[in-house]
């Protein structure tokens, strides 16, 4: 009688009533039905409604439905065991039936608040612990998962494998193809992470000594992305050094198959660095930090390459910090020096320009190659002081030797893309420009790389360069993009032939680049500077194509600027290949 009551107050309210004889059939409703709301009397057949409502909890279906219960005893003792067992609210007989149907639908209210909570709550935590864009855990996941495994390891006298995985030149692929194409590779990648990753579990056993020390169920992998291409995997009780290589060897594989997303087929290669601990290190910084820098030494090795973690690179390490100390105090001091090396026009043989080659000596008097201190320099944050040196230097050199310069030649200097893609460098250059009375037309030499990175950014950088003076030149061109397309929209100048083309000519391949090249500038309208010439019959060759222009050790090597002003007296005709009367 009482079901019957009840059944008429609820669906006068709208609600729609399923009922159950006693607990065990109540299980079974709920879970085939799922309710939103569960009402049950504390005196039931079979199980007490305080049982039946303690399974309900303990299943992951109804661990939050509202559930209230009925007591026929007003007694503290029902009622907390009734709360104990995980009620949400109790009502005592005889029931006020007026009051039942508010009562649910209040109570079916506050659980809609409390399940939307719950999953801001839960979406919270998601942001808080897994990257949006693959669903992998991202840096403060990872961190903490670090954490965690090296001191279980520590704990069980284990290892813990770090594999940081770099994707080489990510940001020219996403600059170029958009960056709505660029985060679905990262998706891509990150879903062809987690196949490799299963695929090396089940083969975990095979590698050399898998079985020696750990039982194969104690190894596992652990993958995240703690931000931007940056991948990384951690490898729980690893085998030893040799199973970390092979791991990582078997990742190159699989990153570096073709990648197909819409209108592209793209082939993306990985760096990877891989440290381990115990022997690199106990706390998850050292791993971090050595782990990084291995992943920085196989970039300079050719990228597309692993490389563990050693005694050399913490050897490279602490040589960086002594050429940074001794740049940083060259800058102040001397030490530094300019060459520049002239080039020609090959229809006059007059020298119409020079680059300009910043050089370096320490204070034990050893001479420090520009690959070794422009790319600390660059890591350092020192390539901003280095360029004001540099521009600085030239035109101090340029004024003292102005009688002697040709007065319309041009004097380049190298851009460094970090200098570059800085969002305040033109105005830094702009600042630096006031305090200088330059007489001298200044080349500012990018490499294609550079340029395109940036994109846009770029082309209006290059608008306001222009617009200070300067002239705009690319070079080694054919080693970047060579994209007509984006050429096109920049304001440049100059296209300065790489040396590796020039040293190819002879050979059909080499003759149809530097042909296509010269093709590329005259359709644009740009100048052309081939660098590296050696021979006359270079010249010969590139002077007949249309390049207009040569530097090379056919001219000169680099020579300090009293030097180049000697050789500006100098005819080069007969040098390149012209006849006296020719020119």
């Amino acid at each position: 009688m009482q079901r019957l009551l009840i059944r008429q107050c609820l669906e006068s309210e709208g609600m729609r009533i399923l009922e159950a004889q006693d607990g065990h059939e109540a299980l079974d409703l709920v879970a085939n039905n799922n309710p939103d709301f569960v009402f049950m009397d504390v005196d039931m057949p079979g199980i007490s409604g305080i049982e039946t409502c303690r399974h309900l909890r303990a299943r992951v279906e109804s661990e939050d439905t509202p559930i209230l219960i009925v007591t026929g005893a007003d007694d503290q003792e029902t009622i907390d065991l009734g709360f104990e067992a995980g009620a949400t609210h109790y009502i005592t007989k005889p029931l006020n039936w007026p009051l039942l149907g508010r009562l649910v639908k209040y109570m079916l209210r506050s659980a809609d608040t409390y399940k939307e909570l719950k999953s801001k709550e839960d979406h919270l935590r998601y942001l808080a612990y897994f990257d949006h864009l693959t669903d992998l855990p991202n840096r403060r996941s990872f961190t903490e998962q670090l954490r965690r495994n090296l001191v279980n390891s520590e704990k069980n006298e284990g290892q813990t494998g770090l594999i940081m995985i770099d994707i080489d030149h990510f940001k020219r692929i996403n600059d170029s193809i958009g960056h709505e194409r660029g985060d679905l590779v990262l998706k891509k990648i990150a879903s062809r992470l987690q196949t490799c990753a299963a695929e090396i579990g089940p083969i975990a056993s095979e590698y050399p000594g898998a079985k020696k020390t750990y039982p194969l169920d104690a190894f596992a992998l652990e993958i995240a992305r703690p931000g931007g291409d940056e991948f990384s995997v951690i490898v729980r009780n690893p085998y030893g050094e040799e199973q970390l290589n092979q791991i990582a060897e078997h990742l190159i594989d699989c990153l570096s198959e073709p990648i197909q997303i819409p209108g592209h087929t793209l082939v993306i290669t990985p760096s990877i660095g891989i440290a381990m601990a115990p022997d690199h290190g106990r706390a998850p910084e050292e791993l971090l930090v050595r782990a990084d820098s291995a992943a920085y030494a196989a970039k300079a090795e050719g990228r597309q390459r692993a490389r563990m973690y050693d005694s050399s690179i913490a050897y490279d390490s602490a040589q960086e910090l002594s050429i940074e100390e001794g740049l940083r105090h060259s800058l102040l001091t001397t030490g530094l020096s300019l060459v520049y090396q002239p080039q020609v026009d090959l229809f006059t043989g007059a020298i119409i320009g020079a680059e300009a080659l910043v050089r370096w000596e320490d204070e034990q008097g050893n001479a420090i190659s520009p690959d070794r201190f422009i790319p600390v320099a660059e890591r350092s944050g020192l390539i901003n002081e280095l360029g004001d040196w540099i521009l600085n230097r030239v035109n101090a050199d340029a004024k003292a030797y102005a009688g002697q310069l040709p007065s319309k030649m041009s004097l380049a200097i190298n851009l460094s893309p970090l200098q570059f893609n800085q969002s305040n460098f033109v105005e830094r250059l702009t600042s630096t420009l006031k305090q200088l009375e330059i007489q001298y037309k200044i080349a500012l030499e990018l490499t294609e790389s550079a340029i395109m990175n940036s994109g846009d950014d770029s082309i209006g950088k290059l608008h306001q360069l222009r617009n200070l003076g300067f002239k705009l030149a690319i070079d080694d061109f054919g080693t970047g993009y060579s994209s007509l397309n984006y050429l096109r929209q920049f304001p440049l100048n100059t296209l300065k032939i790489d040396r590796t083309f020039v040293n190819d000519l002879g050979s059909e391949s080499g003759n149809a680049i530097v042909n296509a090249i010269v093709s590329m500038a005259q359709a644009l309208g740009l100048d052309l500077v081939a660098e590296g010439v050696e021979t006359a019959e270079q010249a010969t060759y590139l002077r007949e194509r249309g390049c207009y222009s040569i530097q090379g050790y056919l001219i000169s090597k680099p020579v300090p600027i009293d030097e180049l002003a000697r050789l500006c007296q100098h005819d080069f005709r007969a040098t390149v290949g012209l006849d006296s009367e020719d020119g």
